[in-house]
């Protein structure tokens, strides 16, 4: 395979990244203005921990999308995998765009939204297995930590379209009601209709020479041999926990922290959330590419010791701000720490299981761990506030976060992707 092909499967597989993202995040970023249409008008915050409820019980789907998805990726190819969590993912995209809301239907509302996000958390749950495996097959041992970075790259960039898309309609397009009227409909209409371009993208995606080769040789795969693996199974789950903790603390929760904590503005919130994503963004590759010099070991250890210690004093800083420069800075530097495990965690995990399980050992085992702690930070987050005790958050996530440290301390150093040279260590 040709540096061309190479480049271009992987640019391929990211654009699918982007839009599934994209639509898997457009939810979160508008809940604050579709709340009220899925559920009786009442108490803000109890709306926004309706809505909180489904988006994690979506993330329940995942573990089912990471073992069906993951072994079809193990047994029939990544391509045809991505293509099919590419479609699923758009069709409940579209199901939320034309829902009628609960003033028109009652209880059948929030029921077509549960359904949606189920058929969307299915996709999701096979996406990152099947995506991180494809990447990390894709690239060279040389560079594989810098493309690693990009796989949060299209992850962030899906998630700060939706915030885009956001802050045009609230700044240039339209007014707050007409949002919370009907505009909120749009981001899901257009997550809907770029199934299109991405399905043709992904058909046109080179498969990996390694899954051809292990086809060639008739690995089997699925969770029978799975059970063979079960330190590096673990050694997922250890790692994910606290970095997806994190991750959806300072990416996802901080827009309504923001907003219904601080009392900014909600466009002020979605700006200085956006411009935070842009650097998180930016430096993924950059983390990624110092991990193929010193090794994917010293960055995880980083974010260990930096989430486990920083959080508390963090989060606190952040509830007493008032300026949003102030806040920009506060959660930008909480993204620098939770970079040592985005940028690389994906080609960590792929590194440690061998080809004809790969994509199912990545992806089941990491969704499992961030439907039951990534899926709830945001309603572990609003359910402390409304219990009053909102500090109880950082003291959470620091917990999580050791998890992730006790895990990278004991990280073998072993690679199943590239034998001549260690990147785990």
């Amino acid at each position: 395979m040709n540096t061309a092909q190479r480049v271009r499967g992987i640019l391929a597989g990211s654009a699918g990244n982007l839009l599934e993202y994209y639509d898997w995040y457009v939810y979160s970023s508008f809940t604050i203005y579709f709340a009220h249409s899925f559920f009786p008008r009442g108490d803000k915050t109890a709306e926004l921990l309706n809505a909180a409820a489904i988006f994690a019980v979506g993330f329940f789907m995942r573990p089912i999308g990471g073992w069906l998805l993951g072994s079809a990726a193990d047994r029939y190819g990544r391509r045809a995998a991505l293509t099919i969590s590419v479609t699923a993912m758009c069709l409940g995209s579209l199901a939320i765009a034309i829902c009628p809301s609960y003033q028109q239907i009652g209880l059948l509302a929030p029921i077509v939204l549960l359904v949606a996000r189920l058929v969307q958390g299915l996709s999701l749950g096979g996406e990152y297995g099947a995506s991180a495996t494809y990447l990390a097959e894709m690239a060279t041992p040389r560079n594989r930590g810098f493309w690693s970075g990009f796989l949060y790259v299209t992850l962030v960039m899906g998630q700060l379209l939706a915030m885009i898309i956001l802050l045009l309609m609230q700044y240039i397009f339209l007014t707050p009601q007409q949002i919370e009227s009907w505009g909120w409909r749009i981001p899901f209409f257009l997550g809907a209709t770029g199934a299109v371009l991405v399905f043709w993208l992904r058909r046109q995606m080179v498969e990996s020479e390694r899954f051809e080769k292990s086809q060639e040789k008739k690995e089997k795969g699925g969770l029978a041999m799975l059970v063979q693996h079960k330190r590096a199974v673990l050694t997922v789950c250890g790692m994910t926990l606290g970095g997806t903790v994190a991750f959806y603390t300072y990416t996802i929760y901080m827009q309504k922290y923001l907003a219904n904590t601080l009392g900014f503005p909600k466009d002020t919130a979605t700006l200085v959330s956006s411009a935070s994503l842009v650097v998180f963004a930016l430096i993924q590759p950059a983390f990624g590419a110092l991990s193929d010099r010193i090794g994917r070991k010293p960055l995880l250890i980083y974010f260990g010791v930096c989430a486990t210690l920083g959080t508390i004093p963090l989060l606190s800083a952040l509830s007493g701000v008032h300026s949003p420069w102030a806040a920009f800075g506060l959660i930008t530097c909480a993204l620098f720490i939770a970079s040592g495990y985005t940028s690389i965690n994906a080609i960590v995990k792929a590194e440690l299981f061998p080809t004809q399980v790969r994509a199912l050992g990545v992806g089941f085992p990491y969704a499992v761990t961030v439907s039951v702690f990534g899926g709830t930070t945001e309603y572990i987050a609003l359910w402390c506030k409304q219990a009053g005790h909102e500090g109880w958050f950082s003291y959470y996530v620091s917990a999580c976060a050791a998890v992730t440290l006790l895990t990278v301390l004991t990280l073998k150093k072993t690679t199943t992707l590239n034998e001549t040279t260690d990147h785990t260590a």
